[in-house]
């Protein structure tokens, strides 16, 4: 009989989502390898990182994971 070995925090792990990948314009560049990241939604978060201020930047896992484009955004009231 042949005996499966199953890692259940690696199934465990597989179930839960991706951390999500955010969108925010760089505010400030505090010098010490991290800024300021304002999100689209009104939050704030300091990340690792380094770019200039005004910068459009993806977040995820609290590290700059790259550049964003720089597109126009539009509040729809429904």
């Amino acid at each position: 009989m042949a005996t499966i070995m199953t890692n259940w925090w690696r199934r465990f792990r597989d179930l839960l989502p991706d951390s999500p990948r955010l969108v925010g314009t760089v505010t400030t560049n505090h010098g010490d390898g991290t800024v300021t990241v304002s999100l689209q939604g009104g939050g704030t978060l300091r990340v690792r990182g380094t770019t200039t201020a005004g910068a459009s930047v993806y977040v995820r896992d609290g590290a700059i994971e790259g550049a964003a484009p720089t597109l126009p955004t539009y509040d729809v009231e429904i």
